[in-house]
């Protein structure tokens, strides 16, 4: 897999965390950068950690579906990418009656944010990509993303939310077929 592949994969998954620290960002009465060094830190550290398992998962059985990885590969891509679109698309989500900044919502958070690069690192191990690149490209992009998300939300609110899990659906969804294409042509 390419740089600018693992790059763009590493943005999108990264869109979910940037989200959800944009609305941390916006629900916080008083957001300090050690509170948003907090949501970038362990928003990154799980995006990163993620794939390493799925890739772990996915070499124990790779050699059965070695005939069809490409198509697991894209699958997952679609429905991870389709999931985001989705779930960008409902209904104004209830507000929580947590603290947006308490440890015990940030690693709920940063495991409902990092699903999603479980299923990517299954894909990379079904595409034999070596993880250790893909997996600190993801978690530093994450923790990047992340820590200006927290800072934007303070400014602007929910406005980006939506429209940034959207774009990263579609960047992982074109991914997905960019795979298949290659793997048939």
């Amino acid at each position: 897999m390419n740089t600018l592949s693992i790059l763009l994969i590493a943005v999108a998954l990264a869109m979910d965390a940037f989200a959800v620290s944009v609305a941390n960002g916006a629900a916080a009465k008083r957001l300090k950068v050690e509170h948003a060094l907090t949501i970038a830190l362990f928003f990154g550290s799980f995006q990163g950690i993620m794939p390493v398992i799925g890739w772990l998962a996915g070499t124990g059985f790779r050699s059965l579906i070695s005939g069809i990885d490409h198509w697991v590969a894209f699958g997952l891509l679609i429905f991870v990418g389709g999931k985001m679109i989705y779930e960008s698309a409902k209904l104004e989500r209830p507000p929580s009656k947590n603290d947006p900044l308490s440890l015990y919502v940030i690693v709920l958070l940063s495991v409902a944010t990092s699903i999603d690069a479980l299923a990517i690192g299954l894909s990379f191990s079904f595409l034999k990509v070596e993880i250790v690149t893909p997996a600190v490209v993801i978690g530093v992009i994450t923790f990047v993303l992340s820590l200006a998300g927290a800072f934007i939300g303070k400014r602007l609110g929910h406005f980006l939310e939506r429209k940034i899990e959207i774009v990263g659906g579609i960047i992982l969804i074109a991914i997905g077929f960019k795979i298949l294409i290659e793997h048939l042509g």
